[in-house]
């Protein structure tokens, strides 16, 4: 009979695997850098993102038009087959 190990292997296997970016220290404090920055250009820019807002609205709408009555033909794709072949 040979003994068998239920272990890891390897003890280090568990040290090479790799956690999230989101998930270590760093990545904590970039996300709250981020909140933290986000608040100040808000409260710094509110007036011009506001005053911007009814330039920005025609444009979306467009935009979103575009995308959603894209999707019954296929979109810019070139090929034929549609109903108006002769």
């Amino acid at each position: 009979m040979s003994f068998h190990e239920h272990g890891p292997v390897d003890p280090k296997i568990h040290d090479s695997v790799r956690r999230p970016f989101l998930n270590t220290p760093a990545g904590f404090a970039f996300c709250v850098f981020l909140a933290v920055a986000g608040v100040f250009l808000w409260v710094e820019h509110r007036a011009h993102v506001l005053g911007a807002l009814p330039l920005l609205l025609p444009l979306l709408i467009c935009l979103g038009m575009h995308f959603f009555m894209h999707r019954g033909h296929g979109g810019h794709g070139g090929k034929s087959g549609g109903r108006d072949e002769r």
